[in-house]
């Protein structure tokens, strides 16, 4: 079981990861008050000392701790750390992520050193901070506390001394109630809205004075920094390794940009570290284990439990000074053939997201080459030849992290072949569940690129809302009975988990068609092409296309949809 430690942003944001696995874990808040929703999580509200919490997670089986309280909770920081030392359980801290200190701030590390050469003071610091403030209106500063507006924080304002005309409230970051000398923060990072509160207090020309935040004491060896949603799931899969079913895994972007960054360490340090950190496009860093060859350094792709032909795949890096920094393509990574990607035809098939992440993660300027040298054998089991990649893999990943839903890669793969099919020129884009049925459709259709076919899989819904959004004109959906049967009763997501065969909505076809057969003892859709007589099979395929045809046209409301109905001989039925 897992207990975390939130009522913070990041509190919130480790709810969410947690929930993704479904499994249960407790929720801990000091006050009560935050709104959020657990499905999964057992809510806990009071605050817990280190006897209390040492009770509680021995009573409740606790084997890991995720702190992702405030970054000025120094008290509890240092419970969690006693109590994962004493009993042998590791804690995750979740920080923040913090900008570079702004060297226009008056940074101080406590209370004591606030200037003196002010008038007047607005502290955003919190309630809890008005007793350790009230000193300075002795010495002729005065002084407006800034606080949440609700009961529970007024009352305690207050409590501390604080008169009602020197609260005044916020709900915004940048708001900015009264115009004083000075503005109090916290350095709060940047999910805390600190930049939000520099940038509108420069703007009302306030004096900025900043509290350092505690530095965080590390000490025993089973506390993990994390400073973001993919580092804190991918720490718990290392730590607590059933709790997720599946294990997420990285994208061939963020293990070329691990690569490049070790050996670039390499080449300008002398350092060969076993792990290096990589930040990810959402800002948080995350560690990639790398290893070291003659002249270059390389990462073992780690796909996780998302099906993945690239697992295993080592991807190297080499470095070198140049001018400029660069990034060229080398052995296994393919090449643009077609308009349609980031970067014209004759590019390194290498993705925006990854070039922004190796620019971000490497300010020297080096002339980088990535290669992959089992890449041109894998990338024929890819869609990568389909797509008119060339030669070898593609270098890609917009996250940086492969969360393990094989149906959120495949859409991803669907909206890139759609957007090829679009850029080859073809006004028609013909859409199918797998290679069977294209082979069927494809004679209709001699003159059709080979990029304006696209497989769907299962993801019916998901591709038309695609080809909508990318304004293809004409797109014709082939579709074998299996599937129709089920897209036929609303289903657009024909996958045996969200859909199966209705017996019940297929007799209602077979009455529309006027054919009167027993399917009781039926298994599967298929059998209705045995079982339904030669001269109706016409009647009953229109009706499956017209059932069809009225939940997949709204979806596509500005294209015209042409429906082929598919038997397993290849015979094809339209309306």
């Amino acid at each position: 079981m897992i207990l975390v430690f939130g009522g913070t942003t990041e509190g919130r944001q480790a709810a969410e990861v947690l929930e993704e696995a479904g499994s249960a874990y407790y929720y801990s808040t000091k006050t009560g008050e935050q709104d959020i929703t657990l499905h999964h999580g057992q809510r806990i509200d009071g605050a817990l000392d280190a006897g209390a919490m040492l009770a509680f997670c021995k009573a409740h089986s606790i084997r890991l701790i995720v702190d992702a309280a405030h970054p000025f909770a120094s008290q509890l920081h240092q419970a969690i750390a006693h109590v994962s030392e004493a009993l042998g359980i590791p804690a995750v801290r979740y920080e923040r992520i913090f900008p570079p200190r702004d060297k226009e701030i008056t940074w101080i590390d406590d209370y004591s050193q606030i200037p003196r050469d002010i008038h007047s003071l607005l502290a955003t610091t919190g309630v809890q901070s008005i007793a350790k403030l009230k000193p300075l209106e002795s010495e002729g500063i005065s002084i407006y506390y800034r606080i949440l507006n609700r009961e529970s924080s007024i009352a305690l304002a207050q409590k501390q001394g604080a008169a009602l005309e020197q609260l005044c409230y916020y709900n915004d970051p940048k708001d900015i109630p009264i115009k004083t000398d000075a503005i109090l923060l916290k350095e709060s990072g940047i999910s805390g809205g600190f930049l939000e509160k520099v940038e509108a207090a420069k703007a009302h020309g306030m004096r900025i004075i900043a509290l350092k935040r505690p530095q965080l004491s590390i000490i025993h060896c089973q506390l993990f920094i994390v400073n973001g949603p993919y580092g804190l799931r991918r720490a718990i899969e290392k730590l607590l390794t059933e709790f997720y079913p599946l294990h997420s895994g990285l994208t061939t972007g963020t293990c070329a940009t691990a690569a490049a960054v070790a050996e670039t360490l390499r080449m300008t340090k002398g350092e060969m570290p076993h792990e290096v950190p990589v930040v990810l496009p959402n800002g948080e860093t995350i560690s990639v284990s790398v290893t070291y060859g003659k002249g270059y350094a390389s990462v073992f792709k780690e796909a996780g439990d998302d099906p993945d032909v690239t697992n295993g795949l080592e991807i190297r890096a080499t470095v070198e000074p140049a001018a400029t920094f660069e990034i060229l393509g080398g052995e296994g990574v393919g090449t643009f053939t077609l308009p349609g990607f980031d970067y014209p035809p004759g590019s390194p098939a290498i993705n925006k997201a990854p070039r922004e992440m190796l620019r971000n993660n490497i300010k020297e300027n080096v002339r980088i080459t990535i290669s992959v040298p089992q890449g041109a054998e894998i990338a024929r089991r890819t869609f990568n030849p389909r797509l008119g990649i060339e030669g070898g893999i593609s270098i890609i990943g917009v996250s940086g992290i492969v969360k393990p839903f094989s149906e959120e890669a495949f859409i991803k793969s669907i909206r890139k072949c759609m957007t090829v099919a679009k850029a080859s020129g073809s006004k028609r884009v013909v859409i199918n569940s797998g290679g069977k049925s294209e082979r069927f459709v494809k004679a209709l259709y001699p003159d059709l690129p080979q990029q304006a076919f696209v497989e769907y899989g299962n993801y019916i819904g998901e591709t038309l809302k695609i080809a909508n959004e990318l304004e293809i004109e004409h797109v014709t959906l082939g579709v074998m009975l299996g599937k129709a049967v089920k897209l036929a009763a609303g289903h657009l997501d024909t996958h045996s988990r969200k859909a199966v065969m209705d017996k019940t909505f297929i007799e209602q076809l077979l009455h529309e068609s006027g054919i009167s057969i027993d399917i009781s003892d039926m298994t599967l859709a298929r059998e209705l092409l045995e079982r339904i007589p030669e001269n109706q099979l016409a009647a009953f395929a229109h009706t499956v296309i017209r059932h069809c045809a009225a939940y997949c046209n709204p979806v596509l409301p500005n294209g015209n949809l042409t429906i082929l109905l598919i038997d397993d001989n290849g015979k094809i039925y339209e309306v």
